[in-house]
């Protein structure tokens, strides 16, 4: 009897399109992230990164209990817990270059670093004083698109130290600086779920130190 290729049940289908797609989500995340449940801070007092934190790249360190660098390139440190829906997210920052160019970014992967020249995020990319101190955008994935949001003009002095406040309720985000709104961004169709849930410092040249991390659930 001449033997014949089995065809699979409706039920092994339905279970191998199950695998499939949590495969497919895996790989947004590959780390395997923990969530934040109460909150997490971080004041850097330490001499190692630690486990806390994946380094795509650049020279990322701690010097003097704060996290320090310079010319990473578009090569994120990303926090290796996953943010809840609505967040306020915290932190001290100044730089010590004239060109200011401060850079975070909210809502990404966890994993993507720049590729190319032109960096392809997973997030909302948060840029003061960038193109030369000149502007402050908040961008939905690309800092070059038309649809990004450039706030009031306000450039970052060198050596002062900027307290960061970045909050998400609904589809509005918007971020503070010392206390003044800076940028501010409805969205209608909001980064959220698995490979829109990391936060991570970002930088391209600029000297960079950052400080007091604080991630608050809303």
């Amino acid at each position: 009897m001449k033997m014949g290729v089995p065809i699979p049940s409706s039920g092994s289908v339905s279970v191998l399109r199950a695998s499939l797609a949590l495969l497919m989500l895996a790989a947004c995340t590959p780390q395997g992230d923990p969530g934040i449940a109460s909150g997490f801070s971080d004041d850097f007092n330490r001499t190692q990164i630690g486990s806390a934190y994946k380094k795509t790249g650049g020279n990322w360190r701690i010097e003097g209990g704060q996290l320090h660098v310079k010319g990473a390139k578009n090569h994120p440190l990303w926090l290796l817990r996953t943010l809840p829906r609505d967040v306020r997210v915290e932190l001290d920052v100044r730089s010590e270059s004239p060109e200011g160019d401060i850079k975070v970014e909210i809502f990404g992967d966890g994993a993507s670093y720049a590729k190319h020249d032109r960096y392809a995020a997973t997030s909302y990319v948060i840029i003061f004083g960038g193109w030369d101190n000149s502007q402050n955008v908040l961008a939905r994935m690309d800092e070059h698109g038309d649809d990004r949001v450039v706030g009031k003009a306000l450039k970052v002095e060198p050596g002062v130290v900027y307290r960061f406040r970045i909050e998400r309720i609904g589809g509005t985000l918007a971020v503070w600086v010392d206390g003044d709104i800076l940028l501010k961004m409805d969205d209608s169709d909001p980064l959220e779920g698995r490979g829109h849930d990391h936060f991570g410092f970002n930088n391209w040249q600029s000297d960079l130190w950052f400080d007091n991390l604080k991630v608050t659930p809303l």
